[in-house]
């Protein structure tokens, strides 16, 4: 079984905001490949199913992004997943918006959600895929851009973002991080096209 974790804030006014990519990016994969309800379970809320060969338990902590690694660590605990078992999905400031990363183990680089995990887990071991939102340019104006909502300018982009991280999910399953990227690079261009 893999653990794919969704980092996001759970307050409904946030679900716009660029801090919440992760949960956008793990609601569309669960979509596409017709995982099972969401329920509560592990400080959070799950879906599992099937891509491609593999058996995926999708989650989004409820606990706030600060608070991630505690029901990653609730999760993994129930299931005994190593770590490279477990995959985050999260924004990444330092990406140009639409593109991704893939990338085992490595700093937080100031992410609180990678932080808590980092902590809890008691390692950096695991798999994170960055989804590129930008940077503002300005140290000073962070914060202000990761808990700002997508532009309406940025949905276009966005879009296709989450739809070929979904479709090229399978990739990302089966263990080729390098091909996932490539696909996804490829989607968005022909989208743009």
């Amino acid at each position: 079984m893999l653990l794919w974790v969704g980092l996001g804030n759970p307050e409904p006014g946030m679900a716009g905001q660029r801090h919440n990519i992760g949960f956008m990016a793990i609601d569309a994969i669960a979509r596409r490949h017709a995982f099972s309800p969401w329920r509560r379970r592990f400080k959070g809320e799950a879906a599992e199913g099937m891509i491609g060969a593999e058996r995926v338990l999708a989650l989004k902590p409820l606990t706030y992004m600060n608070e991630s690694g505690s029901s990653v660590q609730s999760a993994a605990s129930f299931y005994k997943l190593a770590p490279d078992s477990i995959t985050a999905l999260h924004d990444e400031l330092d990406l140009a918006p639409g593109k991704v990363r893939v990338k085992r183990g490595g700093g937080a680089a100031g992410h609180n959600g990678l932080r808590s995990m980092d902590r809890v887990l008691g390692t950096q071991d695991y798999w994170r895929v960055r989804l590129g939102i930008g940077h503002p340019g300005n140290k000073e104006r962070v914060l202000g851009h990761v808990l700002g909502d997508f532009a309406k300018t940025d949905q276009g982009w966005l879009a296709a973002l989450l739809d070929a991280v979904a479709e090229g999910s399978p990739m990302l399953a089966d263990g080729q991080p390098e091909a996932f990227m490539t696909r996804v690079a490829l989607r968005i261009s022909e989208g743009k096209g």
